[in-house]
């Protein structure tokens, strides 16, 4: 058998088998295994693009296909070769989701791959395993949504019970299944221009002359859209990349720096920085003028957020490794503006992280709303008087979001929400309305799932 570090892969479909090996036994997460394995390869772009949406298709699709391969194989998935298993999943994605990939090639190719990664009898089982779902795959014994409406979901859609029961119950079943739907889909890459050295137009036209189709974002006016790039790997060879003259960000997290409104001269502190798009979109909307500085816990992640910040130019952001738990004693009183991005559940991202949803556990969003109040408590002394707070979330969970920065406030009275309408854009501002806060949804916005609040800390001159 060969090593899965040694031997060049000589098939799309044997890098996808080695990162998805790597995945489920590795606990490496689905994008970090695919750009391990593709930096070591020589496959063309179009064998590579098609590794890679078997790797995404398969981590997305993962609940389903454990389910089927059970009810063929008539064994735990856990009982199967890794290599085995990582095998048949990958087929079953291309006969059940890949229209275009003929069934007998996804068979035959998975056989072969069987025999250069295990024995006979794991081909033969594998062989099986495929040729009988191609027989009896009209007959299976789906959960019926009369019978069990979440399991019915559940495994139609590919989500764990607890995330479909929980947006059942928040979203009601059409937006329930809209949002599920919404997270199958393979997102959009974006980007946010660089004030500090171009614009949105002169970089379209950048972007023409390096071979790639840019396009306006639906709501953030600093956004672009990009075709033809593949994922953020490859945008990172670009020498307009190299120049500094974007950032690879959801157009989401675009709508952070804005709703803080910084101005120049103001001391602000992001308190969970890493890698530092939204530090280096505070000091571009401050022209460079003032002091951002940039938190995170990890020593390896101030390093990353201040290569960041050297190639954009944004030379006014400054390191910091700290506890975001502890930064109120660190710098009591001296910041004009705190923005807690916090770690959250990344339920709004699952799009980009489909093997995110098979990690997660309904217990994750309670610990983690746990911290997120400790660092908001944090960031309250951190603040002076008169300052802004802005907390924002990857998430959809009301418990990492509207349920926590109420309890917040309300704990604090010294803390009020503002009106956030007059920060976004025009698109948006409906959606916000008079409220402190704006929930973004990935079938309604066309957005990562997204939280932002922002509010005002009494006692002092406000800073408008």
């Amino acid at each position: 058998m060969p090593h899965p570090d040694r031997s060049p892969v000589r098939s799309a479909r044997e890098l996808a088998l080695r990162a998805l090996r790597d995945v489920d036994i590795k606990e490496s997460y689905a994008n970090l295994a695919l750009d391990a394995h593709l930096g070591k390869s020589q496959l063309e772009v179009r064998d590579r693009a098609f590794a890679t949406e078997l790797v995404y298709g398969v981590a997305r699709r993962q609940g389903t296909l454990d389910w089927l391969i059970e009810q063929i194989a008539g064994r735990p998935v856990a009982n199967i070769d890794v290599w085995a298993r990582a095998n048949l999943r990958s087929a079953l994605y291309q006969i059940r989701y890949m229209d275009r990939v003929p069934e007998s090639a996804a068979v035959n190719e998975a056989v072969e791959l069987a025999k250069r990664y295990g024995h006979a009898g794991v081909a033969k089982f594998v062989n099986g395993v495929l040729r009988n779902f191609l027989r009896r795959q009209a007959d299976l014994p789906w959960p019926t949504e009369e019978k069990d409406q979440i399991g019915n979901l559940a495994l139609t859609l590919s989500f764990p019970r607890w995330i479909v029961a929980t947006w059942l119950q928040e979203y009601g079943k059409e937006g329930a299944t809209a949002l599920m739907e919404a997270a199958n889909q393979v997102p959009p890459l974006t980007v946010r221009v660089n004030r500090l050295k171009t614009n949105r137009e002169a970089l379209i036209e950048r972007f023409t002359t390096e071979g790639i189709t840019a396009r306006p974002t639906t709501h953030s006016p600093e956004g672009l859209i990009l075709d033809g790039v593949g994922n953020a790997a490859g945008i990172e060879k670009l020498k307009s990349f190299k120049a500094g003259l974007f950032t690879v960000q959801d157009e989401s997290s675009m709508l952070v720096a804005p709703v803080l409104a910084p101005k120049q001269g103001w001391h602000v502190v992001d308190v969970a920085a890493a890698p530092g798009g939204k530090s280096t979109h505070i000091a571009e909307r401050m022209a460079n003028k003032g002091s951002v500085v940039a938190c995170d816990l990890h020593p390896h992640k101030i390093d990353m957020i201040e290569a960041n910040a050297e190639r954009v130019g944004a030379s006014i952001i400054q390191g910091l490794a700290a506890d975001a738990r502890h930064l109120g004693k660190l710098m009591p009183g001296r910041a004009d503006a705190v923005l807690v991005d916090a770690p959250c559940s990344g339920l709004g991202t699952l799009s980009r992280r489909p093997d995110a949803r098979w990690r997660k556990q309904p217990a994750d969003v309670h610990a983690l709303a746990a911290i997120q109040a400790d660092i908001l408590e944090a960031a309250a002394l951190v603040l002076k008087p008169g300052g802004v707070l802005v907390y924002s979330t990857c998430t959809i969970h009301p418990a990492e979001n509207q349920e926590l920065v109420s309890q917040f406030v309300a704990k604090h009275p010294e803390f009020q929400f503002e009106p956030i309408a007059p920060f976004l854009p025009t698109s948006l501002r409906e959606t916000a309305g008079e409220a402190g806060w704006i929930q973004l949804l990935p079938h309604v916005h066309g957005t990562d799932g997204f939280f932002i609040a922002r509010m005002r800390k009494q006692g002092g001159p406000v800073n408008a």
